[in-house]
């Protein structure tokens, strides 16, 4: 698709200059702002097996570095406690959250003492959909999020899953078995494999609905500098150009109990939470090694190292180590961006936070959405999109997180050889440094 085409190549360019992170020696966050609502978002960054097309903030699991890391986790919320915040919604995402159960628990029942939770996010793995794991999170999670990414054998055991996960049968029969445990069960699912067919796509999307989820979110295959090297190796290099034909299968092939309820998320009708807690939270306070915050229009970045982490939380600071102040007409494509994808872009509220109305404002983007065939409304009051522009919204976010990973290269230049070496699955090297640093 030419216009798919197009904006990539403008959001590469855009993105990637406005991604540059300047290095802070503040250890602290911005307090709130009255009126405002804000999300917690808590990394963990452990994984029994690394995914090869994953770079997020993750490390091989190590049961000692676990223990004491959900240990400093508690430390900084209670400090960002301290600053005054107060938050509604909680999501736990990683890394894989549920690999320290008891410890993940205790972690919920902090947030749960110290903020006005009523809503708690968190994802796993489908090894972790046992009757204990499960026990223990129903009541406390509102949302769990399973990776499944397929459920076909061989892509299993392309993205090293399928030793470790199961069969895509167990997968679903796991799923199936647990799905009505919590107000919303969500399964994560990946298109545009090198690999995947067609039919190997239809087979997935009909699992996937069997599995009784009441969500299911698709996500393209997206690429990172980091791992691209590893992610070629294993599954094969990327075609875009099949991506618009991938998406519309997906869109043609849910059935009409499902709803649209971002651009890439499916929800059977009354389903519960949406998919992306960027859609809800505009702002939100990260916390964990490599967790982000987005705070009156600053990206503010907490250390990739583990160690750096263990020594900066028990010195009493919060882990702010590079910030990226974003200009206003930044902040404008980030709105424009994150409200589309949840299917509606509030304009009324748009032209009281910027000053203008987004016609004006952005009226480069405004132009190509509306000559695209993408607004299915574009009235005084909002703006939403047709089957083509959820498609646009899709690449966009694609291309958008592709470059965030261009800010976690950034994060990991720091990091000593064990801990890239951790980060690229070469398991032979002690996770943490020596005993006076130990995370």
């Amino acid at each position: 698709m030419i216009s798919e085409r197009i904006l990539t190549l403008t959001l590469r360019h855009l993105t990637r200059q406005s991604l540059d992170l300047v290095s802070s020696k503040r250890r602290t966050l911005p307090g709130p702002r009255l009126g405002r609502s804000y999300m917690l978002y808590a990394h963990i960054p452990f994984c029994d097996v690394l995914c090869p097309f994953c770079s997020f903030n993750r490390y091989i699991f190590n049961e000692r570095a676990g223990h004491a890391y959900f240990a400093h986790l508690r430390h900084e919320m209670q400090m960002v406690a301290d600053l005054g915040y107060n938050f509604q919604a909680m999501y736990v995402g990683g890394g894989t959250p549920t690999i320290l159960i008891d410890e993940l628990c205790e972690t919920i029942d902090l947030g749960q003492h110290l903020f006005d939770l009523r809503d708690v996010s968190c994802e796993t793995n489908p090894n972790h959909l046992t009757p204990d794991i499960v026990g223990r999170l129903k009541g406390r999670v509102q949302r769990l999020s399973v990776g499944v990414q397929s459920f076909d054998d061989r892509l299993l055991s392309q993205m090293k899953r399928l030793q470790k996960f199961g069969r895509g049968e167990q997968v679903l029969q796991s799923i199936q078995t647990f799905a009505n445990q919590f107000p919303t069960l969500n399964i994560d699912m990946i298109f545009n494999f090198p690999s995947q067919t067609q039919e190997i796509l239809t087979q997935d999307i009909q699992h996937a609905i069997a599995s009784n989820a009441s969500q299911i979110s698709y996500y393209p295959l997206m690429t990172a500098p980091s791992v691209a090297k590893k992610m070629v190796d294993a599954v094969g290099r990327v075609d875009y150009g099949r991506e618009v034909d991938y998406y519309q299968s997906i869109c043609s092939s849910f059935p009409q109990e499902f709803e649209p309820t971002s651009a890439w998320t499916f929800s059977r009708k009354h389903g519960g939470m949406i998919d992306e807690y960027i859609v809800d939270y505009e702002e939100y306070v990260g916390i964990g090694s490599g967790a982000f915050s987005y705070l009156d229009g600053g990206l503010y970045v907490n250390s990739f190292s583990l160690n750096d982490y263990k020594e900066i939380i028990e010195s009493g600071q919060i882990l702010v180590t590079s910030i990226r102040q974003f200009e206003k007409l930044e902040q404008m494509r980030y709105r424009f961006m994150m409200e589309l994808l949840g299917l509606r872009l509030d304009k009324q509220r748009f032209k009281k936070d910027f000053g203008a109305s987004i016609e004006y404002l952005l009226w480069a983007e405004m132009a190509f959405f509306q000559l695209n065939g993408a607004f299915a409304v574009n009235d005084i009051n909002s703006i939403t999109l047709t089957p083509k522009g959820r498609y646009l919204l899709v690449a966009m976010m694609r291309e958008f997180f592709s470059q965030v990973d261009h800010i976690r290269d950034q994060g990991r230049r720091t990091l000593s050889e064990e801990e890239k070496a951790l980060f690229l699955g070469i398991d032979s090297l002690p996770l943490i440094a020596p005993e006076s640093s130990r995370c």
